[in-house]
């Protein structure tokens, strides 16, 4: 959602229509691009990996033009400081949309997409292998966001400022940031901006599309055709927005992006928990399971994000609870509600984290015969009756049925 009014955004900017309309226009372009995964997912692949470039070329090319102090750079990386109204709220929903718990399912359907020797070795170098690719993926990410905050951080602490500049500084939203660079930088600058901001915002609805088909089937277990799922899942995405851009203009809909990015982070144990426990699970990956290593640190992470989420939601409302204008009997009211759901979402995460999972889907291959395990190592399975040896053939799934899994 958030990225999609991005794109729309990008779309204002180069072309001058309303935002509405660049709403409208994205759902159907993504409707469009999402026809490619006829011709494999690897086409759908290629096509967010260049979009990913041109967003990264675009950025680092404001960045090369801002020229940021490379000391100060370094010193918010390791040294992060938070300043001014609003800005935990900011932090939270930038890992939101660096994140995104829906391409955790995503990635987990497409490495089905990948030829995986069945043996204990093939598996231990596939999944060495989806680490180094999922790690590149972020670590790009991760330089664009520096790029960006770089670019937004140098621009706005310049001391040539403008007073219409200082004050679009205070609320900076994806539309302003463009007339910002247009008034310092040029007009370059800002069609720079634009061409990123439609390439992010392609990408990433393309991809939320894709995980929301596998999302519906796997766990709703939603059976429909390919092109009406495609239009169900966009047509949830673009409802709200919609709605938002005509009655709120761009700057309702900037905000709908910040509100939609924290929701993101405050989703993301729901997503992260399961994948921590299920891949440091004996009973569900066997040998392949999480070192310990591993295991400490993504639950030290885990953790943390937790906390932050936590810490946020509870501090922030209380505080708007005793700062706004409302009458104290709707205080009370609206303290009713909402903390009994912050309990919830609480003591859900807790649930997650302590639950016991006593379904075992790895079976381990027999030990006591040395004839099985060499042949377990080597791909095979093997029917115990007649002691033939034969390939195992990859399971039939539905629910993954659009994904062209390997001969």
């Amino acid at each position: 959602m958030s990225l999609l009014i991005g794109t729309a955004f990008a779309l204002n900017i180069l072309f001058h229509i309303p935002v509405w309309v660049g709403v409208l226009l994205t759902g159907l372009s993504t409707l469009l691009l999402l026809g490619l995964q006829r011709y494999g997912v690897r086409k759908l692949e290629l096509l967010i990996a260049i979009l990913v470039f041109i967003m990264a070329a675009c950025f680092f090319t404001e960045l090369s033009y801002v020229k940021p102090p490379a000391g100060d750079v370094l010193k918010g990386l390791f040294i992060p400081k938070l300043k001014g109204q609003g800005a935990t709220g900011d932090a939270i929903a930038l890992l939101g949309a660096l994140v995104m718990p829906h391409n955790l399912f995503l990635h987990s359907a497409l490495v089905l997409s990948r030829k995986v020797p069945k043996s204990v070795r093939g598996i231990n170098d596939a999944c060495r292998y989806f680490l180094i690719e999922s790690g590149a993926a972020l670590f790009v990410a991760f330089l664009i966001n520096v790029s960006v905050i770089s670019v937004s951080g140098t621009v706005c602490s310049s001391k040539t400022l403008s007073e219409d500049a200082v004050h679009q500084c205070s609320d900076l939203t994806l539309n302003s940031a463009s007339f910002l660079l247009k008034n310092v930088l040029g007009k370059s600058s800002s069609t720079i901006y634009a061409i990123a901001l439609l390439a992010s915002g392609q990408s990433s609805t393309i991809t939320g599309t894709y995980a929301g088909q596998y999302i519906m089937q796997g766990f709703l277990d939603l059976k429909m055709r390919k092109w009406i799922r495609n239009l169900v899942t966009r047509c949830i995405a673009i409802t709200p927005s919609l709605i938002v851009s005509i009655i709120g203009g761009s700057s309702g809909a900037g905000r709908l992006i910040i509100i939609a990015s924290m929701i993101l982070s405050f989703e993301l144990p729901f997503a992260l928990i399961p994948l921590l426990k299920f891949s440091s699970s004996t009973t569900k990956m066997g040998p392949h399971k999480n070192s310990i290593y591993i295991i400490i640190f993504s639950w030290i992470l885990g953790l943390a994000l937790i906390g932050i989420n936590i810490y946020y939601l509870s501090t922030a409302f209380i505080d708007w609870l005793i700062h706004n204008n409302l009458p104290r009997v709707g205080n009370v009211f609206i303290g009713i509600i909402v903390f009994p759901l912050m309990a919830i979402y609480i003591f859900s995460v807790i649930y997650l984290m302590f639950r016991k999972d006593i379904v075992t889907t790895f079976i381990e291959p027999t030990k006591l015969d040395p004839v099985v395990q060499t042949h377990t190592e080597k791909g095979h399975s093997m029917r115990n009756s007649s002691r033939v040896f034969e390939l195992e053939t990859v399971p039939y799934r539905e629910d993954l049925a659009d994904i062209p899994l390997p001969d």
